[in-house]
């Protein structure tokens, strides 16, 4: 009784944490293109997936089950997202408008090791400068640290880069684009 009231539900519960939070980051690595990584990911998401279904269709009359597959669920979703947050895959390409010189911004930014490319445009109140620099995700909060320091009402809009070659990085960027999952172990190694 205790076991299919209580450790079964949480078996449920836990199981499906585990394969919608590889599922949400599998495919994310599908949007960015990780054909090794995306699918062996996926091939345990559904192994998971399967033991807890199996236990639902065993025992179709528990209610408490469906409740700890759709909690699970839910909570598996977000679970997913914050591990993606936390590891920050991926390229981002930022773009800084602003209507003031950007000299000290792109000093800074260059300084630091980041490219930064500059275009004089004209906006709706008149000419404004156009930067673009390309990132690593994990870098995000302290170049928009930056941009908020030298420019605080500049607009800026952020996006997701699939490919990158070529470019200025800062040193520890050196692997920009995952081939594979062992560069992603090598990558994650040198964070520590």
């Amino acid at each position: 009784m205790f076991f299919s009231l209580i450790i079964l539900p949480l078996l449920i519960f836990t199981a499906r944490i585990c394969d919608v939070s590889i599922g949400t980051f599998r495919i994310i690595l599908v949007g960015r293109g990780h054909k090794i990584l995306a699918p062996l990911l996926g091939f345990f998401e559904v192994l998971v997936w399967l033991i807890a279904i199996q236990q639902i269709m065993q025992n179709l009359t528990n209610t408490i089950y469906y409740f700890a597959y759709a909690a699970g669920f839910a909570a598996g979703n977000y679970v997913g997202m914050l591990i993606e947050e936390k590891i920050a895959l991926g390229i981002l390409v930022i773009r800084i408008i602003t209507n003031q010189s950007a000299e000290k911004l792109i000093e800074k930014l260059r300084q630091q090791d980041y490219g930064a490319t500059s275009i004089d445009a004209t906006g709706k109140t008149g000419p404004v400068n156009v930067l673009y620099t390309v990132i690593r995700r994990a870098d995000l909060k302290k170049i928009i640290t930056l941009i908020n320091d030298y420019h605080p009402n500049a607009f800026y809009s952020v996006e997701d880069v699939k490919l990158v070659r070529e470019g200025i990085f800062p040193a520890k960027s050196s692997i920009l684009n995952f081939g594979n999952f062992r560069n992603l172990l090598k990558f994650r190694r040198k964070k520590k």
